[in-house]
């Protein structure tokens, strides 16, 4: 079992280039539309329609816990997607969601402006719309992946590959893909894959039900290191709601013990 996971900037044809690896390789193709098939599927439909590829309005995130669960069930639903077998995964933050995963690989698609204007124009664009929508784009995608992981979209060292389109076409671009996801270094048991799956979705159902409680993650951090073994840590004002935020993570399905190193504020 292996993922793919692409990241692209609008007007590169990236979305070209991840159908055709996925297809070469047969693996199964999400993107928007499938996450929110899922998310259908689960009950989660209009939390992941609140953050998907988007920032929540300021007040919602700095008042609410409402974001940060919104942000969890899209988390969950990419990972039961990923639980169905190898595959391609489009945008979403993959990179950074799969990234304690050795035998993932993580592209990234860019061009300069001028050659992603073009790209539009023969789909149809007039340049300015072309420009106006690269430029909105451009932007949502940043703010998300700084809302959601408080990392930077544009930075390097998320990626395994950087493809810069300016020269390259589709095929010669999927070739290179392809090149490097067939090499040994991404071989793997697939009963790795699902330990590791199991204990990222451990975390995050956690986290889910701590926040929803009123514990976010500013408070209380949800470490799972080993399967069912839960590790909280963080800052809580009061004995009572390290003992509450503990009673919550064990009645999460899937949870063997929990490992409660939560601190006291000091008054």
């Amino acid at each position: 079992m292996y993922f793919i996971t692409f990241s692209r900037k609008m007007g590169t044809r990236g979305t070209e280039i991840a159908k055709l690896v996925a297809k070469e390789l047969k693996y199964a193709f999400y993107d928007t539309e499938d996450i929110e098939k899922k998310a259908e599927e689960m009950g989660f439909l209009d939390d992941v329609r609140e953050v998907n590829g988007k920032t929540p309005p300021l007040l919602k995130r700095v008042f609410s816990c409402r974001s940060e669960i919104c942000l969890d069930r899209l988390y969950v639903v990419i990972y039961e997607l990923a639980r169905l077998g190898s595959a391609v995964i489009l945008g979403r933050g993959g990179n950074i969601i799969f990234r304690s995963l050795p035998y993932a690989l993580h592209v990234r698609v860019i061009a300069s402006q001028e050659k992603r204007v073009r790209n539009l124009v023969e789909r149809g664009y007039k340049r300015q719309a072309a420009v106006t929508d690269m430029e909105k784009s451009d932007h949502e995608r940043e703010n998300f992946i700084r809302f959601a992981f408080h990392r930077e979209w544009d930075n390097p060292e998320l990626y395994d590959i950087v493809l810069n389109m300016d020269k390259l076409t589709v095929n010669t671009a999927a070739d290179i893909v392809l090149c490097a996801a067939r090499s040994d270094e991404f071989r793997v048991r697939t009963s790795d894959v699902m330990h590791s799956l199991d204990m990222m979705e451990l975390a995050v159902r956690v986290g889910t039900a701590l926040a929803e409680a009123g514990f976010p993650s500013s408070y209380v951090s949800t470490f799972v290191n080993e399967p069912g073994k839960v590790l909280l840590t963080g800052v809580v004002q009061v004995p009572r709601e390290k003992s509450t935020a503990e009673r919550i993570a064990k009645k999460v399905k899937g949870v063997e013990s929990v490992e409660n190193k939560i601190q006291i504020a000091s008054r």
